[in-house]
């Protein structure tokens, strides 16, 4: 079985090294770049399945990084490393469209645990919508006849822009997608269109699939960024 390769975005020698290490030590391949530039050049001529990316760097910041990858590849999970502990860095590297962030110092441990998750996550991810019924928990979907059953138990009949957002929540479970992405690719350039208009999607998928929609489990808003699926 081809080990999975990750690209490692580091400046800081020593702990590049360290993390090459136990990364390597864990069967993974592992392909480093220490300058912003270089990121970007090994990302595009290569084949990955994570990043681990710095937000300190030489020539082009982290953030910046993220950016450009997910404009070229929206599924490719990114995690950030930042020795900034401010919410707002956080909220930045997510809207960008980072799927996790560790503060520096971190443990190592926590960080291959992090990995780990990440790859195991995504590679979920490709497969759950390859059939055309999704259950989680006790709510099922149907791709196909835009039918449901939630937590009534009855199958209903939702519109096709209802499936088309479960469909991107689900297929990106776990991540954090901001509104302005999702607006761009559900609604597109379509006019009028605003956030308020998938918070009233998300309040129904709420009284659809949960036990209790002031609590969810499933249908998470994020403050200032977006909103999460997780099943």
């Amino acid at each position: 079985m081809r080990t999975k390769n990750i690209l490692l975005v580091e400046d800081e020698e020593h702990l590049l090294k360290t993390i090459q290490l136990n990364l390597e030590l864990e069967n993974f391949t592992v392909t480093t770049a220490v300058t912003g530039t270089e990121a970007i050049k090994k990302f595009r001529t290569n084949k990955f399945e994570l990043v681990i990316l710095d937000v300190m760097l030489p020539e082009i910041n982290g953030f910046d990084i993220c950016e450009e990858i997910r404009k070229e590849n929206k599924q490719l999970p990114i995690l950030l490393l930042t020795a900034k502990n401010s919410s707002s860095d956080r909220i930045q590297g997510l809207k960008l469209g980072a799927d996790d962030y560790l503060t520096k110092p971190f443990n190592l441990e926590e960080l291959l645990l992090r990995v780990h998750n990440l790859l195991k996550r995504n590679t979920y991810q490709f497969s759950i919508l390859q059939d055309e019924l999704y259950k989680f928990g006790e709510n099922e979907i149907n791709f196909i006849t835009f039918e449901i059953k939630g937590v009534n138990k009855k199958k209903i009949e939702i519109t096709k822009r209802e499936i088309a957002l479960l469909k991107l929540l689900i297929k990106r479970c776990g991540q954090v997608i901001s509104r302005e992405e999702i607006l761009d690719e559900i609604w597109g350039a379509e006019a009028f269109t605003s956030s308020r208009t998938i918070d009233n999607y998300i309040l129904s998928f709420r009284k659809y699939f949960e036990k209790m929609p002031k609590e969810p489990k499933h249908f998470h808003s994020i403050r200032g960024v977006g909103y999460k699926f997780t099943n």
